[in-house]
């Protein structure tokens, strides 16, 4: 049971995001959900809760915020990353994205792979940076830290508009 069950964004402070941004949260917590692998690594002299697990990403005091719990909503864990490791990589992430959007609205198939081929790359280093920053806080596998690094960004995304 080393999965993660359920997933809230808390964006109460974050203005509303745009349609694109709404749409990649919705896409990359389905597909969380749907396949995940996270695990709680036991720590000396403490035991560590049992998943599933239900995860809460939030953004306070500018740090990423973890507040995990187990399936039955008793507090697990929490962590805070800082938001510094992440900041050039959101950024170009999100304007890659941009111009995903743009050229599937205007140019033909052979160049919109071209520049999603370059939006997978920054994505897979966006998943990479996160597995780093997790360590000795929880594994995840590189298909979990891809879509966490999307909610991640969604979150930076908006606090930075």
């Amino acid at each position: 049971m080393t999965r993660i069950c359920h997933i809230a964004i808390d964006d109460a402070a974050l203005p509303p995001p745009t349609p694109e941004i709404e749409q990649e949260r919705k896409v990359a917590i389905f597909d969380l959900l749907e396949d995940n692998s996270f695990v709680l690594p036991a720590r000396e002299g403490r035991e560590t809760p049992a998943g599933p697990y239900r995860l809460t990403l939030a953004i306070r005091d500018k740090r990423l915020v973890f507040d995990i719990a187990t399936e039955d909503e008793a507090p697990a864990g929490q962590f805070l990353l800082s938001l510094g490791p992440f900041r050039q990589v959101v950024k170009d992430y999100w304007q890659i994205c941009e111009s995903y959007y743009d050229a599937v609205r205007k140019l033909p198939p052979s160049q919109i792979e071209a520049i999603d081929m370059a939006r997978r790359g920054i994505h897979n280093e966006g998943a990479r940076v996160l597995q780093e920053r997790l360590e000795g806080k929880a594994e995840v596998d590189i298909d979990t830290a891809r879509r966490l690094f999307t909610l991640i960004s969604v979150l930076h995304f908006g606090g930075a508009r």
